[in-house]
Parts: structure tokens; sequence; C-alpha cells
């Protein structure tokens, strides 16, 4: 039985190739952690005698590398990713530009018409689009524009509550398909389709009156005096 024999890299290349990839972007939310890691295998890379090593046992010592680099890398991943995950939910995509004018009929037929192609993703995007604006032309949120979707979600949700729920959903798929690397799909699009159908017909819980609580009290507590006095009328 034959095994092709694997790349063997000398001392500089592997010191190279792990500083390269540990030293990415992504990683770089815990720097002394992973400064310590990197640290930590070169100095078992400087500790090889590498010509003797290359020369006795050379297909061994690059399949060792290639564990420890996959072992440094995975806890590297394990490490930062939950960090970059934390910070993408984070963040919010904008959902409508101050120079789109659209209609919510004019965004549900993109979003149709995108459905009908086949692009979920187009679908989804311009379905949510549609449901902030229906929601801006029922005066339910004030017309702003740059809104985050979790922003539109949230001052939706005070005024519609039996939908809050569903609005941060809507709010989290358009956010996980523009920032990452969410893939929509048929079911996604008809889920906004019924919450764009609700919102279109939700009756929006009443604004509280600035005033109507302290008139009130006042009102309270005239009636109390006028008790407290026999012979003043209310």
């Amino acid at each position: 039985m034959r095994f092709d024999v694997p790349v063997v890299p000398d001392r500089d290349t592997a010191r190279e190739w792990l500083t390269s990839e540990l030293q990415r972007p992504e990683y770089a939310e815990r720097e002394s952690l992973l400064s310590r890691l990197i640290s930590w295998v070169l100095e078992r890379l400087d500790e090889i005698e590498w010509p003797a090593a290359l020369t006795m046992a050379g297909p061994q010592l690059a399949i060792t590398i290639a564990v420890i680099a996959a072992v440094v890398v995975g806890i590297a991943w394990l490490v930062a990713g939950p960090v970059r995950l934390g910070r993408d939910r984070a963040r919010s995509a904008k959902v409508l530009d101050s120079d789109d004018t659209r209609s919510a009929a004019e965004l549900r037929a993109s979003a149709d018409a995108a459905a009908a192609s086949g692009d979920w993703r187009t679908a989804v995007v311009e379905r949510f689009r549609a449901v902030v604006r229906i929601l801006e032309e029922r005066v339910i949120i004030e017309p702003r524009p740059g809104r985050t979707a979790q922003e539109a979600a949230a001052d939706a949700g005070e005024r519609l509550p039996a939908q809050a729920a569903r609005l941060r959903s809507g709010a989290d798929l358009f956010d996980g398909v523009e920032y990452g690397d969410l893939v929509a799909t048929a079911a996604d699009d008809a889920a906004l389709r019924e919450l764009d159908a609700e919102v279109a017909a939700a009756r929006p819980a009443a604004l509280p009156v600035a005033g109507s609580a302290a008139g009130a009290s006042s009102g309270s507590d005239t009636e109390e005096r006028a008790e407290e006095k026999p012979g003043v009328s209310a």
C-alpha cells in the first residue's frame, strides 16, 4: 500500500502559518488569551530540532504539526466564536434608506417578484421593508429614515403588543439575512407575509394622553376634599 508523503514545513513556515491564522481579525476579541496560546505553540516549535526531525520523521512530523494547528485553530474558534456572534446580534441592519420612497404596496410587489423567481433573500428583505412601511403609513410608528430593524420592531411592538413577538422575529430574520450568513427560505417569506397581513389589519393600542393621569388624580383629590366638607358641592 502506498501513501503520498505530505508537505513538511520548516520551522519558519510553520511559525508563519500559525501566526497568520491565529492573528486573523475574528480572533482579536480575546487577544490576551490567544497571544498566550500563540506563544505556547511557537515555543513548542522552537524546541524541535528541525534538521534531524525532518530527516528522521518527515511524514509523521507533518501530521503532528497539522494536528497541533487544527487543535489551536479549533480552540481559537471556540473562544472567538461566541464573542463574534454576540457582536453580530447586537448590530441591526438599517431597514429603509432616506432615498427609498417606495410604498408598502410597491415593496410587496418587489418581494412577490423575487419570491416568484426563487430569490428568497430579496423576498425576505423586501417583505420586511413592506412591514415597516405599512407601519409608517398607518402612523403606528413615525417615518424615520435609517431606523434599524430592531428599532422598528421595538417601536411598533409598543402599539401592537399582540404582534410584538413576531415583529422581533421578523427583525431578527432581516438582520440575519442582511448581516449574517442566514439563508432565507420560502418558509421565512411566508412567515413575513402573514406578519405583513396582521400588521396591516391590526388595531393599535391607544397612545397615552399627556396629562390625563394628572387630571384624573386632581379630580379625585377635589372629590375627596368635597366629601370632607359638608355643604360643599363637588
